[in-house]
């Protein structure tokens, strides 16, 4: 018996939660989890919590039955985790994770610190959505769950060309890609196509932005007010980051939007030897080597003034 066959075996009612803000590999893990339960376990009771996902991932079977409240005095069974590095990171699931019975944790997050009953993780893999591909029975993968799983996959593996792409995440993505999964649709659909709004958004941001650290970082922030200007959500900020580290001679990316005034949500991406997670966890934040993320009040340039010296560490230079 399976790892993941042993534990749902032993829970009649079972939870599904993912970290805040959800991005591909959250929704693609916790959807695939969700319906390859519902499918192969029919007697098994399990819900899905999440916040609003983007709406491009809401092509994925059984989207619409993503619960946003928790219920009150509610006791599961089972609650099995995903693409969480801790059970702060679950948000407004959380006490549904301390009142379960059992829990599980899959994870490919460096700062996981094993926080569950039970815990697969794997800072190596791509993405939750391949750790969760190696627990399930390949045979009983439907079309369903293979894109669920697929859209994770390409989202943290920035279509297939990020580092953390590695032969078996090529050859997992092959297999959900004969389960039927129409992968260019999924690929434009979610990844590349942007709204107006996002495009303008997107420029402003690529125009405003300053590099510092003689060159090897780049930096810009946008503000409350700017997103409701040009009438976007923390939602349509996505890839903003990464377009900024694909700016040649840059090392670290550093892209910063207010949650509320003087206090910004900070994304980090490296291009190679920087291990951003390290940065991030230093600011009470975490990640993975190469993207990475934390929470820090004070103005824009407050934190950049804070970030040079941990950068600086990582670059083996003085800030």
């Amino acid at each position: 018996m399976t790892m993941l066959n042993r534990i749902l075996a032993q829970a009649e009612e079972i939870a599904i939660g993912g970290h805040i803000r959800p991005d591909g590999d959250c929704t693609g893990s916790c959807m695939g989890m969700y319906q390859y339960i519902r499918e192969n376990y029919p007697k098994k009771t399990v819900h899905v919590y999440l916040e609003d996902i983007p709406e491009p991932y809401r092509f994925i079977r059984a989207t619409e039955d993503i619960r946003h409240e928790i219920p009150g005095g509610r006791a599961y069974d089972l609650f099995i985790c995903l693409d969480c590095g801790d059970k702060e990171r679950l948000g407004f699931s959380s006490p549904l994770f301390e009142k379960a019975k059992q829990t599980f944790c899959i994870d490919h997050h460096i700062s996981n610190q094993s926080f569950a009953d039970e815990n697969y993780i794997d800072p190596d893999a791509s993405s939750t959505s391949e750790l969760l591909y190696q627990l399930l029975d390949k045979d009983k993968i439907s079309k369903e769950v293979a894109e669920a799983l697929y859209l994770g996959i390409v989202h943290d593996t920035g279509v297939f060309q990020y580092s953390c792409t590695a032969p078996s995440t090529m050859r997992a993505a092959a297999d959900l890609m004969e389960k039927g999964v129409d992968t260019s649709t999924l690929i434009q659909n979610t990844y590349y196509e942007k709204t107006y709004a996002q495009n303008q958004v997107l420029g402003r941001a690529l125009l405003e932005s300053i590099l510092f650290m003689d060159k090897k970082c780049i930096a810009v922030y946008i503000k409350q007010r700017d997103m409701e200007f040009y009438g976007v959500t923390p939602k349509d900020l996505d890839g903003i980051v990464s377009h900024l580290r694909n700016t040649k001679g840059v090392e670290v990316a550093v892209f910063m939007y207010e949650t509320k005034p003087s206090e910004y949500k900070v994304s980090l991406r490296s291009s190679r030897n920087v291990d951003v997670s390290v940065i991030a966890q230093y600011f009470g934040g975490g990640g993975h080597r190469k993207a990475a993320g934390f929470t820090m009040t004070g103005q824009p340039l407050d934190v950049l003034n804070n970030l040079s010296p941990q950068i600086a560490l990582q670059l083996g230079e003085e800030a």
